[in-house]
């Protein structure tokens, strides 16, 4: 599973503060996650997320000893713009791009627990209907709804998506699940501290795009 595995994340401090740079340096590889789903609908999600990334660390590189963890680039916008926050800068971008990170979480962790069609075990668009219902359907309107609802047609079957994250080599499935288990330790862990960093300073925003 080396495309999670090579670029797998950090364990977190006792207090769950997720250190900018560290986070910044693993969530960069995780765009390449989409190009395995194979549908281009799914480079929506990851041009968000791209651009979502290059956000924060445009905020993070201009006082990283300032922006030390996530938490501190959240506090610093809210001080500094007190009326736009948080719908505004990097506090903004993360919020966004913690609900691509869940949609990846929920959907591995899924195909994890061995969620699947009985009648197609192959396909994983049970899997990725799941991510999306529960990561991302609330904050996208009509529009975008029924373009996703195209992709989620689009998902490519079970073994393809394995064979995609294992960089193209061939492997067996109980192997590759293994390792997307390994993986979800630490991201899972890191994707629910955002959450709750998110719920404890009141910065969700529930609007739809």
């Amino acid at each position: 599973m080396s495309l999670l595995l090579d670029n797998r994340f950090g364990d977190l401090p006792p207090d769950g503060a997720v250190d900018t740079g560290l986070f910044l340096e693993s969530v960069s590889h995780i765009p390449s996650f989409f190009d395995c789903l194979g549908s281009n609908v799914f480079s929506v999600i990851k041009s968000d997320i791209n651009g979502n990334i290059q956000k924060i660390r445009g905020v993070y590189l201009k006082d990283p000893a300032k922006y030390v963890t996530l938490r501190d680039i959240v506090v610093s916008e809210r001080e500094g713009h007190a009326a736009e926050w948080p719908k505004v800068g990097a506090t903004l971008a993360l919020m966004w791009l913690k609900r691509g990170l869940r949609f990846i979480q929920i959907l591995l962790q899924s195909l994890a627990d061995g969620e699947r069609d009985e009648n197609n075990p192959d396909h994983i668009r049970v899997n990725v209907t799941k991510a999306y219902e529960q990561a991302l359907k609330k904050y996208h309107g009509w529009v975008v709804q029924k373009i996703f609802n195209v992709a989620l047609h689009a998902a490519p079957y079970k073994s393809n998506f394995l064979r995609a994250l294992s960089k193209g080599e061939e492997v067996k499935e109980e192997e590759c699940l293994a390792k997307v288990r390994q993986f979800l330790v630490n991201y899972t862990a890191t994707v629910d501290a955002i959450y709750d960093m998110y719920t404890n300073l009141n910065a969700e925003l529930d609007y739809a795009v």
